[in-house]
């Protein structure tokens, strides 16, 4: 099995603590995440560093710039006491096919949504992804994303840090799997409590996250 699952669009690193999480990040890899920007309707902010090719890393936590809505934050990032690898992403070539095929094979990713945010330089991003109460609650099972005409964050001159592996562990590995056979990806599992890592190439050498 590829270290490295099929179709990766994005790992989220959530944390309570935006600043904090960012600055743990630069002194464990040598590398600083640049700012993202921020998603005004669910009270987040992000920093982003490219895992090489076009997948990266999203570290996401509250926007101290804003309440957290109603509804609570995206990935309840306000509900954290640490950071933590929470889900990934995976960025199929036709966004509505991957849902009608995963349906087809027994698992329902959600139905697509719209969501934006403007970059430091200005420039509005827009894209769809799955989710919400149609989502697997333990993150291993991805949501899919859809950049549409919006361009990648991978392809924004991100600061660097390749990325060597992905993995997880889950009480049930069993569960686990035929869900991601049907969104068409994979990934390293074994047995434990729900948790999922990824280790990067630095100039500090292979950092792992979990």
């Amino acid at each position: 099995m590829d270290t490295i699952p099929p179709l990766l669009d994005h790992l989220v690193l959530a944390t309570p603590d935006l600043a904090a999480t960012v600055a743990d990040f630069a002194r464990r890899t040598g590398v600083a995440p640049a700012p993202g920007g921020a998603h005004p309707d669910f009270g987040t902010r992000n920093h982003l560093v490219s895992l090489g090719g076009a997948s990266y890393l999203e570290i996401i936590g509250p926007d101290p710039d804003r309440s957290p809505p109603p509804g609570g934050t995206v990935f309840s990032v306000d509900g954290l006491t640490t950071a933590r690898t929470v889900t990934w992403a995976i960025s199929p070539p036709d966004l509505d096919a991957a849902v009608a095929a995963a349906r087809d094979r027994g698992y329902d990713p959600g139905t697509p949504y719209p969501m934006s945010r403007r970059r430091p330089d200005s420039t509005l991003l827009q894209w769809r992804l799955t989710g919400g109460d149609s989502a697997h609650p333990s993150g291993l099972v991805p949501f899919l994303i859809d950049w549409g005409d919006s361009p990648h964050p991978a392809a924004s001159g991100l600061p660097v840090t390749p990325l060597l592996a992905v993995s997880a562990t889950a009480p049930d590995p069993a569960e686990i799997r035929p869900l991601l056979a049907a969104l068409g990806t994979d990934l390293i599992l074994s047995e434990g409590p729900v948790s999922l890592s990824f280790t990067v190439d630095t100039p500090h050498g292979p950092v792992t996250f979990r």
